[in-house]
């Protein structure tokens, strides 16, 4: 692989100039064998980056933080959180660096971070490694919320390093160069106000407003406006998940981050069959963060958040918590809001049609595709037929048909409109029987199956021939589904 001459590229370091208690500068390992696996070119020109320059040894330097502009400041960020409800004081980026921050062609700030590029300070006794599936899965999970117009990190590239990486089994090690409008979380702000130092929780507030809720500063109390602001991110974020059947998996307060975006798709999923209770990961064994709970779990999260701004809302105790609480207690109907919204959508139904009545129509709808284990995506799909005076598609999937039928009628009555079912409800979604066939091939040096499979979630409303079986909820030979923490 050839090298080439360098853009003008600048890395800021605005997150450890401000904070720089939260921010140790490291190095990433160097790659033994850097062969680049998946880039998306169009987010590289987005962020000023040429895609061909990219390919190139010292582009592949860049995506694996070994060769960095003059004046980058690399740094593992400093974070703390609740893990399974448990807290954690000293969690921190164990196997990711922070390599700076670019501006995209909007405008806009954007870190540019590694994932599995070695030891930090932070490690816990890990590795710092990370496997070449792992990565590949939350290029594949993170192109597909963003093709969902769902809030995301983003993946740049995924470069397989040439280092072994010693799990289970002996896996190919692999960085995945990820985008995000920046990765303070609840967990990041729970540090700081563990440290006691009231000046930095307030500095980084101040960074938060400014990098991500600027209309915060021109409120009374910035920092009560900032708690609202992330609330209601958060309300309309996993009222999307909701909507699309995806199981985040590892809900801690680290991993809810204060711009609104997902992040960190370790144990994540999609539903085949609606079910509440669905939960995939294999240490969530109390299905703390299965899918029906994932509202509440959201809730005492930002409970956790709320607690860290108390310093921040007012000099007498009482009066900061009473503030806080009222923030609080506005994230449900918000919630309640946003899925209403969605449900909307998905159902086609015209604004003429009262919120109430939508939610109860979506929610008797509900109810059945539960009872009868109705394949979620492919029901609210084939819904569209329905509106068009072609029921039995949707109709063939459940098995009260008389039950269908009665909901069916009700729903009819209110004119539908199939054309917005279409645009809402996506024919594709990262299947998990599907994913794992294009992680395993991928591991074995296939990449074709995952660029299949990109290919058809990354236009997910667009139903085309010959992508038939990436709209198929799994075989029963699949068995039932468990996911892992990517480590």
């Amino acid at each position: 692989m050839t090298s080439a001459p360098a853009p003008a590229l600048v890395l800021d370091h605005r997150f450890a100039h401000e904070l720089p208690e939260l921010a140790l500068p490291w190095q990433a390992r160097e790659a033994p064998d850097p062969r680049l696996l998946v880039l998306d070119d169009r987010l590289a020109t987005d962020l000023g980056l040429d895609p061909a320059w990219l390919r190139t040894s010292d582009g592949l330097g860049l995506l694996t933080g070994t060769r960095l502009p003059d004046g980058a400041t690399p740094v593992a960020q400093a974070y703390s959180g609740h893990q399974f409800g448990g807290w954690s004081p000293r969690l921190g980026d164990g196997r990711a660096l922070l390599l700076g921050e670019l501006v995209d062609d909007a405008g806009r700030v954007r870190d540019l971070h590694l994932k599995g590029s070695g030891r930090t300070p932070f490690s816990r006794g890990g590795d710092g490694l990370a496997a070449v599936g792992p990565m590949l899965r939350e290029h594949v999970i993170s192109q597909a919320m963003h093709a969902l117009g769902i809030p995301t990190t983003r993946s740049l590239a995924v470069v397989a390093t040439g280092d072994v990486v010693h799990r289970e089994t002996v896996l190919p090690g692999a960085v995945l160069a990820r985008v995000a409008s920046s990765h303070l979380r609840v967990g990041t702000f729970q540090y700081a106000a563990a440290t006691g130092d009231v000046d930095l929780l307030r500095r980084l507030a101040d960074h938060a407003v400014a990098r991500h809720h600027p209309d915060a500063a021109r409120a009374e109390q910035p920092h009560l406006a900032l708690l609202a602001s992330v609330i209601a991110a958060q309300a309309s974020l996993v009222a999307r998940w909701m909507l699309v059947g995806f199981v985040h998996g590892v809900m801690n307060t680290d991993n809810t981050t204060i711009s609104g975006e997902t992040i960190d798709y370790g144990p994540c999923a999609f539903v085949d069959a609606f079910d509440p209770a669905a939960s995939f990961s294999s240490i969530d064994t109390e299905g703390r963060y299965a899918f029906g709970r994932q509202p509440v779990v959201l809730e005492w999260n930002l409970a956790r958040f709320a607690e860290t701004l108390l310093p921040l809302l007012a000099d007498d105790q009482d009066a900061a918590v009473a503030l806080a609480v009222a923030e609080l207690e506005r994230f449900r109907p918000l919630y309640s809001a946003a899925w209403t919204r969605g449900m909307r959508s998905k159902l086609g139904l015209p604004d003429t049609v009262a919120d109430d009545v939508v939610s109860t129509l979506a929610n008797d709808l509900l109810g059945l595709l539960a009872e009868h284990h109705v394949d979620h995506t492919s029901f609210f799909r084939r819904l569209g037929s329905a509106a068009r005076g072609d029921a039995e598609p949707a109709r063939s999937l459940v098995l009260d048909l008389a039950g269908f039928d009665a909901w069916a009628a009700r729903w009819l009555a209110l004119s539908p409109d199939a054309a917005v079912m279409d645009r809402t409800n996506p024919v594709y979604v990262p299947r998990n029987h599907l994913v794992e066939e294009a992680l395993d091939a991928a591991t074995d040096g296939d990449l074709n199956p995952l660029g299949r499979l990109v290919d058809a979630v990354t236009a997910p409303f667009d139903e085309r021939p010959g992508l038939e079986a990436y709209a198929e909820p799994a075989p029963a030979s699949f068995g039932a589904y468990r996911t892992f923490c990517g480590t």
